[in-house]
Protein backbone atom coordinates (compact mmCIF):
# COMPACT_ATOMS: atom_id res chain seq x y z
CA UNK A 1 0.00 0.00 0.00
CA UNK A 2 1.72 3.25 -1.24
CA UNK A 3 1.01 6.43 -2.29
CA UNK A 4 4.00 6.54 -4.95
CA UNK A 5 4.47 3.40 -7.62
CA UNK A 6 8.17 4.40 -7.89
CA UNK A 7 10.61 1.39 -7.12
CA UNK A 8 14.28 1.01 -6.28
CA UNK A 9 16.35 1.65 -3.35
CA UNK A 10 15.22 3.68 -0.69
CA UNK A 11 17.39 6.87 0.25
CA UNK A 12 19.04 6.95 3.21
CA UNK A 13 17.24 10.12 5.32
CA UNK A 14 13.68 11.19 5.20
CA UNK A 15 13.80 13.86 3.07
CA UNK A 16 15.73 12.01 -0.07
CA UNK A 17 12.97 8.85 0.52
CA UNK A 18 9.72 11.44 0.39
CA UNK A 19 11.16 13.06 -2.64
CA UNK A 20 11.50 9.85 -4.85
CA UNK A 21 9.81 7.34 -2.93
CA UNK A 22 7.22 8.98 -1.16
CA UNK A 23 7.06 7.84 2.50
CA UNK A 24 8.28 4.04 2.12
CA UNK A 25 11.35 2.61 3.88
CA UNK A 26 13.51 -0.32 4.23
CA UNK A 27 13.53 0.00 7.66
CA UNK A 28 10.72 0.11 10.27
CA UNK A 29 10.65 4.02 11.29
CA UNK A 30 9.34 5.60 14.36
CA UNK A 31 7.24 8.63 14.10
CA UNK A 32 6.42 10.91 17.07
CA UNK A 33 2.78 12.13 17.32
CA UNK A 34 1.31 15.76 18.81
CA UNK A 35 -1.94 15.70 19.24
CA UNK A 36 -2.18 19.89 19.09
CA UNK A 37 -5.65 20.19 20.96
CA UNK A 38 -7.17 17.57 23.26
CA UNK A 39 -10.56 19.77 23.60
CA UNK A 40 -11.91 18.52 20.57
CA UNK A 41 -11.55 14.97 18.31
CA UNK A 42 -9.29 15.32 15.18
CA UNK A 43 -8.07 19.70 15.97
CA UNK A 44 -4.75 19.24 14.30
CA UNK A 45 -1.35 16.85 14.42
CA UNK A 46 2.22 17.15 13.84
CA UNK A 47 4.49 14.40 12.92
CA UNK A 48 8.03 14.35 13.51
CA UNK A 49 10.92 11.62 12.63
CA UNK A 50 13.63 10.54 14.81
CA UNK A 51 16.01 13.34 13.98
CA UNK A 52 13.21 16.00 15.30
CA UNK A 53 12.03 17.02 11.75
CA UNK A 54 9.10 17.53 11.03
CA UNK A 55 7.60 14.88 8.44
CA UNK A 56 3.64 15.75 8.27
CA UNK A 57 1.37 17.77 9.72
CA UNK A 58 -2.90 18.62 9.73
CA UNK A 59 -4.15 22.05 10.31
CA UNK A 60 -6.56 22.29 13.33
CA UNK A 61 -9.87 22.43 11.38
CA UNK A 62 -11.77 23.91 14.57
CA UNK A 63 -14.76 22.35 16.47
CA UNK A 64 -17.31 22.77 13.47
CA UNK A 65 -18.61 18.92 12.57
CA UNK A 66 -18.59 20.11 8.90
CA UNK A 67 -15.08 21.24 9.47
CA UNK A 68 -14.14 17.59 10.26
CA UNK A 69 -15.81 16.05 7.43
CA UNK A 70 -12.74 16.34 5.34
CA UNK A 71 -9.42 16.38 6.65
CA UNK A 72 -5.92 16.87 4.64
CA UNK A 73 -2.41 15.16 5.67
CA UNK A 74 0.24 17.93 4.69
CA UNK A 75 4.01 17.49 3.88
CA UNK A 76 6.17 20.21 6.16
CA UNK A 77 5.82 22.47 2.99
CA UNK A 78 1.77 22.50 2.61
CA UNK A 79 1.80 19.99 -0.55
CA UNK A 80 -1.43 17.49 -0.06
CA UNK A 81 -0.55 14.14 0.53
CA UNK A 82 -3.78 12.18 1.15
CA UNK A 83 -7.39 13.56 1.94
CA UNK A 84 -9.71 11.18 4.22
CA UNK A 85 -13.26 12.40 3.52
CA UNK A 86 -15.93 11.13 5.94
CA UNK A 87 -19.15 9.25 4.05
CA UNK A 88 -22.86 10.19 5.06
CA UNK A 89 -24.63 8.41 5.85
CA UNK A 90 -23.05 5.58 6.85
CA UNK A 91 -23.80 3.24 9.52
CA UNK A 92 -20.05 1.83 9.88
CA UNK A 93 -19.02 5.36 10.04
CA UNK A 94 -17.31 4.80 6.74
CA UNK A 95 -14.29 7.19 5.48
CA UNK A 96 -12.87 7.46 1.95
CA UNK A 97 -9.26 7.83 1.57
CA UNK A 98 -8.25 10.28 -1.92
CA UNK A 99 -4.91 10.19 -3.34
CA UNK A 100 -3.40 14.21 -3.21
CA UNK A 101 -6.04 17.26 -2.92
CA UNK A 102 -9.57 15.50 -3.19
CA UNK A 103 -11.49 17.39 -5.93
CA UNK A 104 -14.73 16.80 -7.12
CA UNK A 105 -15.17 14.04 -9.36
CA UNK A 106 -12.40 11.70 -8.17
CA UNK A 107 -12.47 8.47 -6.90
CA UNK A 108 -11.35 7.28 -3.69
CA UNK A 109 -8.72 4.68 -3.40
CA UNK A 110 -9.26 3.35 -0.01
CA UNK A 111 -12.72 3.35 2.62
CA UNK A 112 -12.31 2.60 6.58
CA UNK A 113 -15.25 1.32 7.99
CA UNK A 114 -16.21 -0.25 11.17
CA UNK A 115 -16.06 -3.47 10.95
CA UNK A 116 -19.55 -3.93 13.71
CA UNK A 117 -21.74 -1.36 14.13
CA UNK A 118 -21.80 -2.91 17.55
CA UNK A 119 -19.16 -1.83 20.32
CA UNK A 120 -17.45 1.78 20.57
CA UNK A 121 -13.52 2.55 21.10
CA UNK A 122 -12.22 -1.30 20.62
CA UNK A 123 -14.09 -2.09 18.02
CA UNK A 124 -12.59 -3.36 14.55
CA UNK A 125 -12.17 -1.47 11.48
CA UNK A 126 -11.93 -2.87 8.26
CA UNK A 127 -9.89 -1.06 5.07
CA UNK A 128 -10.67 -1.65 1.70
CA UNK A 129 -8.83 -0.75 -1.18
CA UNK A 130 -10.84 0.21 -3.99
CA UNK A 131 -8.08 -0.76 -7.01
CA UNK A 132 -6.52 -3.73 -5.42
CA UNK A 133 -9.51 -5.85 -3.96
CA UNK A 134 -7.21 -8.67 -2.78
CA UNK A 135 -5.63 -6.30 -0.51
CA UNK A 136 -7.32 -5.59 2.96
CA UNK A 137 -6.26 -4.66 6.40
CA UNK A 138 -7.65 -4.39 9.61
CA UNK A 139 -7.03 -2.16 12.99
CA UNK A 140 -7.18 -3.64 16.09
CA UNK A 141 -7.03 -2.01 19.59
CA UNK A 142 -8.03 0.77 21.53
CA UNK A 143 -7.32 4.06 19.90
CA UNK A 144 -8.46 5.94 23.03
CA UNK A 145 -5.52 4.34 25.00
CA UNK A 146 -3.28 4.64 22.10
CA UNK A 147 -2.78 1.19 21.58
CA UNK A 148 -3.96 -0.34 18.04
CA UNK A 149 -1.90 -2.53 15.56
CA UNK A 150 -2.97 -2.58 11.78
CA UNK A 151 -2.76 -5.96 9.79
CA UNK A 152 -2.62 -6.82 6.64
CA UNK A 153 -4.97 -9.89 4.74
CA UNK A 154 -2.06 -12.33 5.94
CA UNK A 155 -2.13 -10.80 9.73
CA UNK A 156 0.76 -9.74 9.61
CA UNK A 157 1.61 -6.13 11.86
CA UNK A 158 2.56 -3.21 9.24
CA UNK A 159 2.17 -0.32 11.63
CA UNK A 160 1.71 0.08 14.99
CA UNK A 161 0.39 3.41 17.44
CA UNK A 162 1.65 3.24 21.07
CA UNK A 163 1.63 5.73 23.98
CA UNK A 164 5.41 7.53 24.11
CA UNK A 165 7.30 6.97 26.92
CA UNK A 166 10.06 9.61 26.83
CA UNK A 167 13.52 7.39 27.06
CA UNK A 168 15.66 9.67 29.49
CA UNK A 169 12.91 8.98 32.19
CA UNK A 170 10.72 6.03 31.39
CA UNK A 171 7.93 8.17 32.07
CA UNK A 172 4.52 7.25 29.91
CA UNK A 173 3.67 10.63 28.45
CA UNK A 174 0.57 12.14 27.80
CA UNK A 175 -2.73 10.69 25.43
CA UNK A 176 -1.48 14.22 22.91
CA UNK A 177 1.84 12.47 22.45
CA UNK A 178 2.10 8.81 21.08
CA UNK A 179 4.42 7.12 18.79
CA UNK A 180 3.43 5.75 15.18
CA UNK A 181 5.62 2.59 14.11
CA UNK A 182 5.45 1.72 10.62
CA UNK A 183 6.86 -1.35 8.93
CA UNK A 184 9.26 -1.63 5.88
CA UNK A 185 7.47 -1.68 3.04
CA UNK A 186 4.60 0.29 4.04
CA UNK A 187 3.35 3.56 3.65
CA UNK A 188 3.88 6.17 6.70
CA UNK A 189 1.40 8.67 4.84
CA UNK A 190 -1.55 5.60 4.62
CA UNK A 191 -0.72 4.91 7.94
CA UNK A 192 -0.77 8.39 9.07
CA UNK A 193 -4.48 8.62 7.24
CA UNK A 194 -5.55 5.88 9.11
CA UNK A 195 -4.65 7.50 12.36
CA UNK A 196 -6.89 10.88 11.32
CA UNK A 197 -9.70 8.40 11.12
CA UNK A 198 -9.35 6.89 14.00
CA UNK A 199 -8.96 9.97 15.91
CA UNK A 200 -12.55 11.07 14.25
CA UNK A 201 -14.37 8.10 15.06
CA UNK A 202 -12.88 8.00 18.76
CA UNK A 203 -13.99 10.92 19.05
CA UNK A 204 -17.52 10.59 18.06
CA UNK A 205 -17.74 7.47 20.33
CA UNK A 206 -16.69 9.72 23.58
CA UNK A 207 -18.95 12.20 22.66
CA UNK A 208 -21.92 9.41 22.60
CA UNK A 209 -20.48 8.00 25.43
CA UNK A 210 -21.00 11.23 27.38
CA UNK A 211 -24.64 11.78 26.04
CA UNK A 212 -25.36 8.07 27.56
CA UNK A 213 -23.84 8.86 31.14
CA UNK A 214 -24.51 12.71 32.29
CA UNK A 215 -27.94 14.41 32.10
CA UNK A 216 -28.34 17.07 29.44
CA UNK A 217 -28.59 20.25 30.65
CA UNK A 218 -30.73 21.52 28.10
CA UNK A 219 -32.99 18.11 26.81
CA UNK A 220 -34.47 19.81 24.07
CA UNK A 221 -31.56 21.18 22.30
CA UNK A 222 -30.09 18.98 19.37
CA UNK A 223 -26.51 18.06 18.01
Amino acid sequence: MTLCMASGTAAENMSEVEEEHGYVFKEEIHLTVFKTSLFFAGDGFTVYDCKGQLVFRVDSYGPDTRDRDELVLMDPNGRCLLTVRRKRPSLHQRWEGFKGERMDGDKPIFSVRRASIIGRSRASLTVEMYDNPGEEYQIDGCFSQRCCTVFNVTKESVAEIRRKVDPTTSVVLGKEVFSLCVKPGFDAAFAMGFVLVLDQINGEDYVDDRATTEPAVHPATED
